[in-house]
């Protein structure tokens, strides 16, 4: 992966570029933005472009004004295992659970060739949930383990084997499991010399405080048409979401209760896709009612319906209704039981819809 190979992001690859030639590459870095933003994919081409061979120096006639012309030559043997993701240099760490092939004792690299196959097959657009589907963990939830780090404290004790870097990319940082976190703190913030921890992330807020202090953040902003192509993904929700909000409205506890248990069989990332889709909604229906509507990305029947719940959703009360479905999102990757959180949640939305309403 080359950055002329990413569309967009230029201010950014221009930025990393430059870390390149001025020889200031932080050993702790944190890649994130929204899902689709391309964060992993730069932070491979970054990689690449540390250890390609064949990369000109500055002061070989390169205008550093224009820094972003410099990258990876991409045929060195060093780019082609890049590329390849098969470089001995470059580690990988991603959440995991136990699955049909895997029982006992999940670890990334029991994982790694279905890791490539996923990485390559989407051209390095890599979602948590086609992931979790790659690998077959059903309705489990993924995380970074205790074993997982203990690899990458033996994995970066040895010297690198070929490049300059050894380069640990771990992604989806937020998955890290807080009692596991502890045991790479030192590493994350002393590693073995030439050592580069790359850590991609879609919500750092979720990262536990300790690691994310010892990183350098590196922003990356979202690509209008990346984010067309994630509001596409999310439209699977629509239906779904209306007809929840149309029996909390009505107070239909019998259909509330069976849609609690519907929702809480389809796994905890599709639960945690759905209610952020919810927060989306409340978001559009703030910026129709402040008269901003150019911020609602919907048309068609979701943007009928945003215009009309716009109605029940207010400026004055929004912030209730997503602080409810934050607080669900925040118990979901607890591991709250699925089945009681769709249900209390949906009372909660009952009563904020009808204070007064009592069920029969």
């Amino acid at each position: 992966m080359r950055f002329s190979d990413i569309q967009g992001c230029e201010e950014i690859k221009r930025k990393l570029i430059q870390t390149v030639l001025d020889q200031r590459v932080s050993h702790a870095q944190l890649f994130f933005g929204p899902e689709g933003s391309g964060k992993l994919a730069l932070a491979i081409a970054y990689a690449q472009l540390i250890n390609c061979t064949n990369r000109q120096p500055a002061e070989a006639g390169i205008n550093r004004a224009f820094s972003i012309n410099f990258d990876s030559c991409g045929i060195c043997p060093s780019c082609i295992k890049y590329q390849k993701l098969i470089h001995p240099d470059l580690h990988f760490i991603f959440p995991v659970a136990t699955t049909r092939r895997v029982q006992k004792k999940p670890q990334s690299k029991l994982f790694i060739e279905d890791w490539r196959k996923f990485l390559i097959g989407n051209n390095y657009q890599a979602t948590l949930q086609g992931w979790y589907e790659t690998i077959d963990i059903e309705n489990k939830q993924g995380i970074i383990n205790a074993e997982d780090c203990n690899e990458i404290i033996s994995t970066l004790g040895y010297k690198s084997y070929e490049s300059e870097y050894k380069v640990m990319i771990i992604w989806m940082a937020e998955k890290l499991y807080y009692s596991a976190a502890p045991k790479i703190l030192k590493i994350l913030e002393e590693p073995p010399e030439k050592t580069l921890f790359l850590l991609i992330s879609d919500e750092p807020g979720l990262i536990i405080p300790t690691i994310l202090s010892r990183t350098l953040l590196v922003k990356i902003p979202s690509d209008t048409e990346q984010t067309c192509e994630s509001r596409e993904e999310e439209k699977v929700h629509f239906e779904s979401f209306r007809q929840w909000m149309l029996w909390c409205f009505a107070g239909q506890i019998l259909e509330l209760v069976k849609f609690a248990g519907e929702m809480a069989k389809s796994g905890r990332e599709k639960e945690k896709s759905f209610l952020l889709y919810g927060l989306h909604i409340f978001g559009f229906c703030a910026s129709y009612n402040a008269g901003l509507l150019t911020r609602v990305i919907s048309e068609g029947k979701e943007l009928e319906f945003i215009k009309k719940f716009s109605g029940f959703i207010t400026l004055e009360n929004v912030a209730e209704f997503s602080n409810l479905f934050n607080t669900a999102v925040y118990h979901i990757e607890r591991n709250a039981h699925g089945p009681t959180l769709f249900l209390d949640l949906s009372l909660n939305m009952v009563r904020l819809f009808k204070p007064n309403f009592v069920p029969l």
